[in-house]
């Protein structure tokens, strides 16, 4: 952690971590998002499906995102409070042969250290749509 990252408040903290998220859906791999996490964090994305507990699963997880050849994450907007993040991007990501788009809306809570403790998805399978 650098001396500004110390110094920064949570809240800014929290700011930084959702930008490299979208950050590395864009460009990064999935260990890039998975050091976004705080050990023992919980995904669960939708929420009502299986929780993902490890970075393990994690890194399987964000691995279908990455190993993809067109990804591209856009932030519509975030709000911040406390130790929480609301935000909506939208993810278009895909092959060649086809591209699907997502709008999910997340909710991270976050550790003291900045890193996130747990994250839910919230989107259903039918916003799914082929662009």
């Amino acid at each position: 952690m650098t001396a500004e990252q110390h110094e920064a408040t949570l809240p800014q903290k929290i700011a930084a971590v959702v930008d490299a998220y979208i950050d590395a859906l864009n460009n990064g791999s999935a260990d890039d998002i998975a050091d976004l996490y705080a050990a023992g964090a919980t995904v669960e994305d939708p929420i009502g499906a299986p929780l993902r507990t490890t970075r393990a699963e994690l890194v399987e997880f964000y691995g279908i995102i990455t190993g993809m050849p067109h990804r591209d994450a856009t932030l519509a907007w975030s709000k911040i409070a406390g130790d929480t993040a609301v935000f909506e991007f939208t993810l278009v990501t895909g092959t060649d042969d086809g591209k699907f788009s997502i709008t999910p809306v997340d909710v991270m809570v976050f550790d003291d250290d900045g890193k996130i403790a747990s994250m839910r998805a919230v989107w259903d399978p039918a916003d799914l749509t082929q662009v």
